[in-house]
Parts: structure tokens; sequence; C-alpha cells
């Protein structure tokens, strides 16, 4: 830890300074500002497209914050994800922020549907789907996955948090978090 003296290292172990978001068009949305403890205690929910200023793992943990046995609970949510992070160190070697980078980058969906209404009648058209929106999918639909698969399961949250980012970091199709973004954007294939 002698070298990291002056680096603000988030959980005082991983540094974001050296991850690479691959994906131009989220380079902008997600924040890698380094910080020892994500929190900004709301600072940028206020303002309109304020949240790409908040750091990419505090807003992880604000949506695994928002399901019904997690309500309020930062501490612990915080926990969750600082264990699974250790999780997923030791399993990959790599620094799990970028697994988290990686992970979203794969989960979100570029392309979607809206609904047109021409006469009465909803008619489905396929669009694109805006950077900031590819980033809050994701991150909604890693949450998801969480909330879902550790439920009645033995393994603990934080282990299913860093298999579902691990799982969504290589792509894989039995991924819950893929699958919902390719059965998006069939959906949205289907509207063309």
């Amino acid at each position: 830890m002698a070298e990291a003296e002056g680096k603000k290292l988030l959980f005082n172990q991983w540094d974001s300074t050296e991850v690479k978001v691959n994906d131009p068009s989220l380079v902008r949305y997600v924040n890698l500002t380094p910080q020892i403890i994500p929190q900004t205690c709301g600072r940028n929910s206020q303002q309109d497209f304020n949240k790409s200023n908040t750091m990419i793992v505090e807003r992880l943990i604000n949506d695994l914050m928002q399901t019904e046995n997690n309500t309020g609970k930062k501490q612990m949510t915080t926990r969750i994800v600082r264990d699974a992070f250790n999780i997923i160190n030791k399993k990959t070697k790599q620094n799990p922020i970028q697994v988290l980078v990686d992970a979203i980058a794969n989960t979100g969906p570029r392309e979607e549907t809206v609904r047109l209404k021409y006469g009465g009648i909803n008619v489905p058209k396929s669009v694109d789907t805006a950077p900031l929106r590819r980033v809050d999918s994701a991150i909604g639909f890693i949450a998801e996955a969480v909330l879902k698969s550790s439920r009645k399961n033995k393994k603990s949250v934080s282990a299913v948090l860093a298999d579902e980012l691990i799982a969504a970091a290589k792509g894989d199709a039995k991924c819950y978090s893929v699958n919902k973004k390719e059965e998006r954007e069939r959906i949205a294939k289907s509207a063309r």
C-alpha cells in the first residue's frame, strides 16, 4: 500500500484510474472518479442528467438498495458490493471495477421500442437507445438479476452479484442481464 499513499482507492483496494471504458458511446456516462467510499448523499439527484456525475459503483449500490429488503440500507448494500468485488478479484484476478464496466457495456441494450399512435392504433417502432439510458438499463438488469437469483438461494448476495457481473462481463448468454438485453433488442428488431 506504500505506492498508493497519495491515491484514492475504492474501498482502499481498487484503483479506478486504470479502468478503461471500451465502448466509446459510454465513456461520458460511466464516471470513474477516484473515491474511497462511493457516496455523494444525493448531491447529483436534483438536476436532469446529473447522475452521470455519480461514480458508477455508487449507481450500482443505489440500484441494489431499491429492493424491498435493502430499502435505505446503504451501508449494508455497500458491504455487499465490496464483498462481491473481493470475490470477483479472487476468481478473475482482474480489477473488479473493470469487470463492472465491461458488464455494463455488455448488458446495455442498443435498440428499444417505443409506441406510436396512428389514429387510435398503437404501433411499436424501433429506436436507438441513448447512452445514459443504456447505462441505466444495464445497472437495472444487473440489480434485478441479483434480486431474483438471491431469493431462496443458499449463496450469499455478494456471491450472486459477483457471479452475475463476471458472466455479464464475458457476455454469457445464460446470464440473466445479458438475456434481458438480447430479448429487448430482439423485440426492437421485429418492430423495424
